[in-house]
This record gives structure tokens, C-alpha cells and sequence, in this order.
């Protein structure tokens, strides 16, 4: 007997991962049929590496939405991205929705560098393509604060962040994927601006560990580029859950 093919429109790449995660349950919660590509075995997941191009056709043949949430902080972004547009191409050209970070084009870190050179490799590509630059996620920046947290004096550089939760950012790229490409989208940011100095307040606070919080200037030209704001997207606080809640539940699950 034929096992019965199930037409997929949507491919996620990370679909294992944290924001990759989100966006598949927000879409099959749409009642969308999704494909994950991942390179970790898992139930309901295509396997596939984008670093060397293994199983990549046969997860991109047939759909018709790409949503790229694969990442790569060790250099090989760009890597990444060519071997799935080049796959993409070969597959009849799906939209392809890629998630970015607002600033790329304007703090001068690597990592920043390479999200910046994909999103002019998906934009030059000749596919349909909707490009979505988000602020830092909640997960990075309590990460960034939680472990100078346990110093007796918390030092902060006197800069300010926009976090957003992952969940949002899942709703905005679920809602690229059902739509039309849009090319570069309007960015996305966290409901609210904190100080450093804030974010590790409601960190500690979070933690049970009341510290004295010591905010400090920081040399260097990423540091001018964030003191400048140039990480931030002030016009655009789509983004619903607070830092504040989102710490409140982490503690209420442990």
C-alpha cells in the first residue's frame, strides 16, 4: 500500500530550535501543514544540513514558503542562506522569508556583518522574499545580564535594549509565511526601551539577588553604535510580552 502524500506548504529550517520552534506551533496551530528542516533527529522533522547541503533539495521540493530561521554565530550565515537559495531556485522559487536584526547595517559586529550580507544574498536571489529585522530576544539579554548578576556590584554599560519574546517575533513570521513577500518588512521590536540598568534590576529581582547596579561607559565603536541606538526600533513596538513578564514566567515554571 502507498502511504498517503501529504501536500506541504510551508518549510521551516530550525524548526527544532527556539524561534523556529514557535513559529512551527504558531502555524500548525493555524491548521497549516509544516515541514522542519533540522539537523537533530526528532519526530516530525526532515533531516537536513544546510552547512553541507545534505537533504536540503528534497526538504525545499514542492513547497511554497521558506521560512529561514536557521542561524549560524560561528561565520558560516551567508554559507547557510546560498545553500538554500540555490536549492530554492532548483525546487520553482518559494517566498522566502528570512528573520534578521534591526541594526545589521548599523552596529559593527560580525555576527551583525553576516545577517546583513544574507539579507542582500535573499534580496538579490531572484525569489520571492520577505526580509523581518527583529530587536534582541528576552532569552539573549537575560542570558547577557543573569550571570553578572551574581557579582556582588553589577556593572552595565550605559546602553538601552528593546527585547522582544520569541513568541512574538513567531507571530509576525507565521503571518509573512500565509501572506504575500513584502521584500524588506517594516522592523519589529519589544513593547518597551529599558536601560541596561533596568533590565538587570528586574533580572536580579527575578533571581531572588538584590545587587548594587553600577552603569558604565564602554569604548569601543559597537558600543558607541548601541549608545547611539542603533540596535533599537522606537517606532515599532509591536511586540506584546514585557521582559518583566516573561522573567515572571521563567520563575512560575522553575
Amino acid at each position: 500500500m502507498t502511504a498517503e502524500v501529504v501536500d506541504v506548504r510551508i518549510l521551516v529550517t530550525g524548526g527544532t530550535g527556539q524561534l523556529g520552534g514557535a513559529v512551527v506551533a504558531r502555524l500548525r496551530a493555524a491548521g497549516e501543514e509544516v515541514r522542519v528542516l533540522s539537523r537533530r533527529a526528532a519526530p516530525d522533522v526532515v533531516r537536513g544540513d544546510l552547512r553541507t547541503g545534505r537533504g536540503v533539495d528534497s526538504a525545499v521540493a514542492a513547497v511554497d514558503v521558506v521560512v529561514h530561521c536557521a542561524t549560524d554565530y560561528f561565520g558560516r550565515e551567508v554559507q547557510l542562506a546560498r545553500t538554500l537559495v540555490e536549492a530554492a531556485r532548483w525546487a520553482g522559487g518559494p517566498h522566502l522569508v528570512y528573520v534578521s536584526i534591526v541594526g545589521v547595517d548599523r552596529v559593527p559586529l560580525g555576527y551583525y556583518r553576516a545577517k546583513h550580507e544574507t539579507e542582500q544574498l535573499v534580496a538579490a536571489s531572484g525569489l520571492p522574499y520577505t526580509i523581518q529585522r527583529a530587536t534582541q530576544f528576552h532569552g539573549l539579554v537575560r542570558t547577557l545580564l543573569a550571570g553578572a548578576s551574581r557579582l556582588p556590584v553589577v556593572p552595565v554599560p550605559r546602553i538601552s535594549f528593546q527585547p522582544v519574546d520569541v513568541r512574538d517575533v513567531a507571530r509576525r513570521l507565521a503571518g509573512h509565511a500565509l501572506g504575500d513577500p513584502v521584500g524588506r518588512a517594516p522592523d519589529f521590536g519589544g513593547p518597551e526601551i529599558l536601560t541596561a540598568a533596568e533590565l538587570a534590576q528586574a533580572v536580579g529581582e527575578a533571581s531572588g539577588r538584590h545587587r548594587r547596579i553600577v552603569p558604565l561607559k564602554v569604548p569601543g565603536e559597537t558600543f558607541r553604535a548601541y549608545a547611539g541606538g542603533g540596535h533599537l526600533a522606537p517606532g515599532h513596538r509591536e511586540g506584546e510580552i514585557t521582559f518583566r513578564e516573561y522573567l515572571a514566567e521563567r520563575a512560575d515554571h522553575g
